[in-house]
């Protein structure tokens, strides 16, 4: 097994998943961590790991969210893994909450790490087949707030919102529970 491979296996294995989609999501994710020979990599086609962050306010009353420029939905910032990140997962998902907000983050005190897991179906594009993204997501803190900017290579918009705007413009039920986990962690503190 590859150390990559390794550090998946180890942060899967301490995830709690909260409903059946996420539970199943969980064991498939496992399994791509075992048989992806990178797994962290673009080149695997049929899937490959991608880190995405809830990115809230330091009061924890606003979560960021982008308007992502391919799929045209707002989102949680997130995406590929780069060399950089030396086959970190969570460093994927801050790194990829800098870029995509503009905003210093760290890691969220008392959120479990990971927040939530979701595998999900990327479609087919002109320079891409279809494929899925094995999501790792965690909860950050943007720690200037004011700094927030979209890029504009990734997405058309960002913009903070109280916890109910966001809810009401999560449009699938992963992305709800997700919201929903980092409103909780929020709220228990």
């Amino acid at each position: 097994m590859t150390a990559p491979q390794m550090s998946l296996q180890e942060l899967l294995s301490h995830h709690v998943p909260s409903d059946d989609k996420e539970r199943d999501d969980l064991a498939r994710m496992r399994v791509f961590a075992l048989e992806l020979e990178q797994p962290f990599s673009r080149k695997q086609a049929r899937a490959h790991f991608t880190g995405s962050a809830v990115v809230i306010d330091p009061a924890g009353e606003r979560v960021a969210m982008v308007h992502h420029g391919k799929l045209k939905r707002w989102l949680q910032p997130g995406g590929h893994a780069e060399a950089a990140d030396a086959g970190s997962i969570e460093a994927t998902a801050l790194r990829e909450a800098r870029e995509e907000t503009g905003c210093r983050v760290r890691l969220h005190t008392r959120a479990p790490r990971p927040l939530d897991v979701d595998l999900h179906t990327i479609p087919e594009r002109k320079d891409e087949p279809e494929h899925l993204h094995l999501d790792v997501r965690y909860l950050v803190v943007a720690e200037n707030p004011e700094a927030l900017a979209h890029d504009p290579g990734e997405s058309s918009g960002a913009q903070w919102l109280t916890w109910d705007e966001a809810l009401a413009r999560a449009d699938e039920a992963p992305l709800r529970r997700m919201l929903a986990k980092a409103r909780a962690v929020v709220r228990a503190g």
